[in-house]
């Protein structure tokens, strides 16, 4: 039985002023390719059979009681810097809001269902390679604790399409994603940009109350200062966790950032190999303005045009309090969430958690050892000798630069002892996704439509994720 929808779905307030009712396209064929049955369960979808998932996910036919029609979203951004009023949904639109069992909305997005108002000459469509990278990507961040959308569905569409960074022509695909809101920085932008007071002061009063009711406030100027804090905070907590996992997004250009700090609409993204804070994601990104390192002060940047698209409801120096707590924040996660990746306690004291990591990170950038095998090895600090004994780059534990980080892991309290004995921990590698990675699980499915080495990766991602789970 399905779960009770929003209705009607909260979003359809916002509709008039931010979004399009549009018609998604309709298929050659349609051929499923992923359901993320976990989260189908979690949003109360879990019972659809094959034929109900297709109508609701690949023809896009409304959920009862839900929105009566898609919905392409409107918005602005900085694309690299420059300021680009039209953008807006070119590949994708809203087609659900759901509820998860503890009650939060959630939103159910597309990518590849059709062109928009806003496609401009696109085509719409997206790649079946570029729908099994998400899934990857996705899986693999919620995996590592880091606060992502999920990839809902894909579903193979017998297209045949032309682009230019890939083989063509290539096999095309719609996606669904499931996230906590598509609420966009631009989608602030662009209110502001087009001097349209009411829709900024709907946009707040939504945020506010569907996302973060703890920014309310009598006032419209303090409640808007309270929600830019709020989405500061966010911001600056993933970010954080991409650090610690290694992610570089590629595109933090203001349309990617929404304001619940979730990380979505990554396209070029990477893994890091080894530590180095000069990675680039993407080919385009040739002045690598997001590259690895520097993704902390974009996403500060990236708050900064937030609020300034907040000043026609509140003064700039309210406004800049509101961005105040972005740093204390980001170096909370960063430290936070690289114990956890650690399976360790934290020291209490943020100053000396933060000694440790430059330690730590410092060793890696300076040793090259690899970053997803070496915090495998050294989950659990002392508990974890045996297993940086055995390891591939066991020699690198053996140097007198590792010393000073052996006895800071040493002095650190494992807090998940017992799952040392899990069975992801008994291999003596991690699971791994490196470009290479990527591309050799798409070959078999390329060449003769051989899914097996993309569902083994599978496998192993959520046998990590029991294992690493808070």
């Amino acid at each position: 039985m399905l779960r009770e929808f929003p209705s009607p779905a909260p979003f359809l307030a916002l509709a008039d002023h931010f979004a399009d009712a549009v018609e998604p396209a309709h298929f050659p064929s349609e051929v499923l390719r992923f359901r993320n049955r976990r989260w189908a369960n979690a949003v109360g979808l879990g019972d659809l059979d094959d034929a109900q998932w297709l109508s609701h996910f690949s023809r896009f036919e409304s959920l009862p009681g839900n929105l009566p029609q898609p919905l392409a979203m409107r918005y602005h951004g900085h694309q690299f810097g420059t300021y680009n009023p039209q953008l807006g949904d070119g590949r994708g639109f809203l087609s659900a809001q759901v509820r998860d069992r503890t009650g939060r909305l959630l939103d159910l997005g597309t990518k590849g269902s059709g062109q928009t108002p806003w496609s401009r000459q696109g085509d719409g469509r997206l790649t079946l390679k570029g729908g099994v990278r998400e899934i990857l990507a996705a899986t693999y961040l919620e995996t590592l604790g880091v606060h992502t959308s999920k990839a809902f569905s894909l579903v193979e569409t017998g297209e045949q399409l032309h682009r230019n960074d890939e083989p063509s022509p290539t096999r095309g695909a719609v996606l669904v994603r499931l996230s906590e809101s598509h609420i966009r920085f631009g989608t602030f932008q662009r209110a502001a940009y087009l001097n349209d007071r009411e829709g900024l002061v709907s946009l707040v009063d939504y945020c506010v109350a569907q996302f973060h009711p703890g920014a309310d406030a009598p006032d419209m100027a303090t409640k808007a200062v309270n929600l830019l804090g709020h989405i500061t905070r966010a911001t600056a907590s993933m970010i954080g966790q991409w650090m610690a996992a290694g992610f570089v997004h590629g595109v933090m250009n203001t349309d990617n950032f929404n304001v619940t700090g979730e990380t979505f609409d990554f396209g070029p993204w990477r893994f890091l190999p080894v530590s180095d804070p000069n990675f680039t994601a993407a080919y385009f990104d040739q002045n690598g303005l997001y590259r690895f390192g520097r993704q902390p002060t974009q996403g500060a940047w990236a708050l900064q045009q937030l609020a300034s698209a907040l000043l026609p409801l509140a003064e700039a120096d309210d406004l800049a309090r509101g961005l105040a707590p972005y740093e204390a924040a980001y170096q909370q996660a960063f430290a936070a969430h690289t114990h956890l990746l650690l399976g360790l306690a934290g020291s209490g004291d943020l100053r000396n958690d933060l000694t440790f990591l430059q330690g730590l990170y410092g060793w890696m950038t300076t040793s090259g050892a690899s970053w997803p095998q070496t915090f495998f090895d050294l989950y659990g600090g002392a508990a974890s000798e045996a297993r940086m004994k055995a390891s591939p780059q066991a020699a690198l534990y053996e140097t007198s630069d590792f010393a000073p980080v052996r006895d800071t892991l040493a002095a650190r309290t494992p807090t998940h002892a017992d799952r040392l004995s899990h069975p992801y921990f008994q291999a003596a590698a991690p699971v791994v996704l490196l470009i290479e990675d990527v591309e050799s699980l798409w070959a078999p499915i390329a060449e003769r439509d051989d899914w097996s080495a993309f569902d083994t990766k599978m496998a192993h991602l959520e046998a990590a994720r029991t294992a690493l789970a808070p």
